[in-house]
């Protein structure tokens, strides 16, 4: 590897001082490097180091998705889940992946029309307290109506994310399925749907009401009474270190199976 992108989002505090580090190293070492404002993504690298927040590497991932480039992230948010270095750990990190220490992992995406989506698509209602009815059918079949406030369909990467919080399942990113979990359904039958990765998922509505799609959380997209989410032609190439373990993130990021402490 000799041609590196730099990402960062420069509203994220620190982005561009850590920016600015990352490339004073690669050029010490001779490499090529160019910053790139994550409003301003190009292709033509190697490999992508990005600066931010999951939202910055989420946005990052899918640009980089076609082109086939690893990317590794470097977390200045609060979670950092896709992350594999803080910026206390640059140089060292730095120093792990030009040493070949590192694999890189395949992450299927969600894709809906021109929307892709490494995490999730979300659907809702525009009218903030309403529910909805949700029709869902996979491979053309009726399965269920969700009335609901929503409904989450996401990928193994992104059932760590919005899907969790909504009672939805954890699943390792090995797994070629996809989740759908309905947010807050008004029946205690309507439970999380894990499916293969091969089907092909419709979502309708009958009522008058707008309703938005969102796209890993991104700014919403109005659509019509029918939507048709499928699996991407393109996989996210996330960049990991050695040794780096799915299990080891969950629990030390999101505390997974920690004790309960109580204070009283």
């Amino acid at each position: 590897m000799n041609n590196f992108a730099i990402c960062f989002n420069p509203n994220i505090e620190h982005s561009v001082e850590i920016k600015d580090s990352l490339l004073g190293i690669l050029e010490k070492k001779n490499l090529k490097a160019e910053a790139l404002d994550i409003d301003n993504l190009k292709s033509g690298f190697d490999f992508a180091f990005v600066i931010g927040g999951d939202g910055t590497i989420l946005k990052t991932s899918r640009f980089y998705a076609k082109y086939e480039t690893p990317v590794f992230g470097i977390n200045l948010g609060r979670l950092g889940f896709l992350s594999q270095s803080s910026k206390e750990g640059l140089e060292q990190s730095v120093e792990k992946i030009l040493g070949g220490k590192f694999f890189v992992e395949d992450r299927i995406m969600l894709q809906c029309g021109n929307y892709t989506a490494v995490n999730d698509f979300v659907l809702k209602c525009s009218s903030m307290g309403r529910t909805s009815k949700f029709i869902l059918k996979i491979n053309g079949k009726p399965v269920c109506d969700y009335l609901a406030d929503g409904i989450i369909i996401s990928t193994p990467t992104g059932s760590t994310a919005y899907g969790l919080s909504a009672g939805g399942p954890v699943l390792t990113p090995a797994l070629q399925a996809f989740v759908i979990v309905p947010i807050c359904p008004h029946t205690l039958t309507a439970r999380p749907l894990v499916i293969t990765d091969t089907e092909k998922i419709t979502v309708c509505v009958d009522e008058d009401k707008e309703h938005y799609l969102y796209a890993d959380g991104q700014e919403p997209v109005l659509f019509n009474k029918e939507i048709n989410i499928e699996k991407s032609a393109y996989k996210v190439k996330l960049a990991l270190l050695e040794n780096s373990d799915f299990y080891t993130v969950l629990r030390d990021k999101l505390h997974w199976g920690a004790p309960l402490k109580y204070n009283y």
